[in-house]
C-alpha cells in the first residue's frame, strides 16, 4: 500500500476502536447501560444528568445536550484537544488495565476486603486526568501518590494510593472513594521541625501545589480519618510547632479547638480556606479562575 492510502486505512481500522473502551482509557465510565446502548455524564462538559449516548450497535457517540455526535476519533480528538494522528497513535498503543465496566464497583460489592495485586508510578491517563481535575499537578501528585491496581469480590480495579503507616492503603478515583486494610494515618517524615496536618490526601497535595518547598521544610501527616485525631496528639512532643489544615465543618472544627487547647504549637491554618469546606476544595476553585499558581505567600 502506498503511503496515501496508509493514514486512510489506519483511520479506518481505528474508527473501529469501541468507544467505550476509550473512554475507559480516558477516566469516564457509564452510568447505565443496556444492549443497546450506554449513557454516560459527558467528558465534553460538565452536567449533572447523563445525555451522552454511546451505541453499542453503530459504535457512535452523540452527546444530547451539546447537540454533536460522531465516531471514536472525532470523540478523542476533542476530549484530549489532540491532532488525529495523535489519536491514533493513543487508540493503537492499547494498555487499558481493565474494561469499562470493571471500574463502576456496584454499592452493594463495596463492603468486602480489597486486596491489593500491584502499585507503580502514576501511569493511566484515566488517573492522570483525575489528579488533574483536582487542581494537582502530575508532579506534585508523585511525590506522595501511586497508581493502586487492586481486585474486590472477584473484579480488578485501580485507583491513585496513599499508603498508610500501616501498609493500607487510602484509594481515590473518578468515582471511588475507599481504602484497604489495615487503615491507619499517613505520617510522612521529610526531617523537619514542623508537622503539618491535613484530613485527606488530596489537602495535602494542595498544600504541596501551592508550595513545593514544604517538603523541604516539614514532616506531613495525613489523618485519612477524622477518628485518628489521638495520632496527632501522640506526636506535639515530637514538632515546635503542628499545623493544622484540617477540613471547616462541625468534626473538623472540633477537633482544631481540641488540639489547639491541648498545645500552643498547634496552629489553625484552616482561615486560609475560609468559605470553603478544604484545602482542596479552594485550591479547585483558584485554578478554575486561573489564581492558584505562585501563591506561597499563603503560607507566611
Amino acid at each position: 500500500m502506498n503511503e496515501q492510502g496508509t493514514p486512510r486505512l489506519s483511520c479506518e481500522r481505528a474508527r473501529a476502536f469501541p468507544i467505550e473502551r476509550a473512554l475507559a482509557k480516558l477516566g469516564h465510565f457509564p452510568t447505565r447501560t443496556n444492549d443497546k446502548e450506554a449513557w454516560f455524564l459527558s467528558p465534553l462538559r460538565p452536567e449533572t444528568q447523563a445525555s451522552f449516548k454511546v451505541s453499542r450497535k453503530l459504535n457512535r457517540w452523540y452527546d444530547h445536550g451539546a447537540g454533536i455526535g460522531g465516531n471514536v476519533i472525532d470523540l478523542v480528538c476533542l476530549i484530549t484537544k489532540r491532532s488525529v494522528k495523535e489519536v491514533l497513535q493513543f487508540l493503537s498503543n492499547d494498555q487499558i488495565a481493565f474494561s469499562f465496566h470493571q471500574q463502576q464497583i456496584p454499592e452493594k460489592e463495596k463492603e468486602g476486603a480489597i486486596e491489593i495485586a500491584s502499585t507503580r508510578e502514576i501511569h493511566l491517563y484515566g488517573l492522570k486526568e483525575y489528579v488533574r481535575s483536582r487542581g494537582i499537578s502530575l508532579e506534585v501528585a508523585k511525590k506522595l501518590c501511586r497508581e493502586v491496581h487492586y481486585r474486590l469480590r472477584g473484579k480488578d480495579y485501580y485507583s491513585i494510593g496513599l499508603k498508610n503507616d500501616s501498609g493500607g492503603w487510602e484509594l481515590r478515583n473518578r468515582y471511588y472513594k475507599s481504602s484497604s486494610s489495615p487503615k491507619d494515618t499517613s505520617h510522612i517524615r521529610n526531617g523537619g521541625n514542623k508537622l503539618l496536618v491535613t484530613e485527606g490526601m488530596f489537602d495535602m497535595l494542595s498544600l504541596l501545589e501551592l508550595n513545593p518547598k514544604l517538603e523541604l521544610e516539614s514532616d506531613f501527616l495525613v489523618l485519612n480519618s477524622a477518628a485518628f485525631v489521638k495520632k496527632v496528639f501522640d506526636r506535639i512532643e515530637e514538632y515546635d510547632s503542628l499545623e493544622l489544615y484540617l477540613d471547616r465543618d462541625a468534626t473538623g472544627r472540633k477537633i482544631t479547638q481540641q488540639l489547639m487547647a491541648a498545645s500552643k504549637k498547634c496552629i489553625d491554618r484552616s482561615r486560609l480556606y475560609e468559605g470553603f469546606k478544604d484545602m482542596n476544595e479552594k485550591l479547585m476553585a483558584e485554578v478554575k479562575n486561573g489564581v492558584a499558581k505562585g501563591r506561597q505567600d499563603v503560607f507566611l
